[in-house]
């Protein structure tokens, strides 16, 4: 399969085949990507088995616009678009091995639903824990640290 032509928009690559099929892949695959400037997403280059983007480091395979996770699911997207979290770290939260979740976040194994259940409580406790968090200032000003 040879995509002929892309276009972005904020959440998706898009490429359209030789017979007209529209195939979309989410840009959580690619985030530099999806940080990318209009210009910096036109400097392409079109090879043998897909599309490389210099200046960013990025590669996409022709082969990629039909994969069945071409669209991350939602445990998926929330793993990708919030990279500040350690998945070791969360791992440990949830209960769960690192390179379980890891594979999960990856499409490498697919969570049941009731593991998934699991991870969203693990979620919904780191986030009743930061909900609790206070700074409060220093009352001993100009005080050692």
């Amino acid at each position: 399969m040879e995509i002929r032509r892309i276009w972005f928009d904020k959440r998706y690559l898009y490429g359209e085949d030789a017979e007209g099929r529209v195939y979309r892949q989410s840009l959580l695959w690619y985030p530099a990507l999806a940080s990318a400037s209009p210009e910096q997403k036109l400097a392409y280059k079109t090879g043998f088995e897909g599309f490389h983007w210099p200046d960013l480091g990025v590669d996409v395979s022709f082969e990629s616009f039909v994969y069945e996770d071409a669209v991350p699911t939602p445990l998926q997207a929330f793993f990708l678009a919030h990279k500040e979290i350690n998945i070791s770290g969360f791992a440990s939260v949830a209960g769960i091995h690192p390179n379980l979740i890891r594979d999960y976040v990856n499409g490498f194994k697919h969570p049941s639903p009731q593991r998934t259940l699991e991870i969203q409580e693990a979620v919904r406790k780191l986030g009743r824990l930061y909900s609790q968090v206070e700074f409060l200032p220093d009352s001993n000003p100009g005080g050692s640290c």
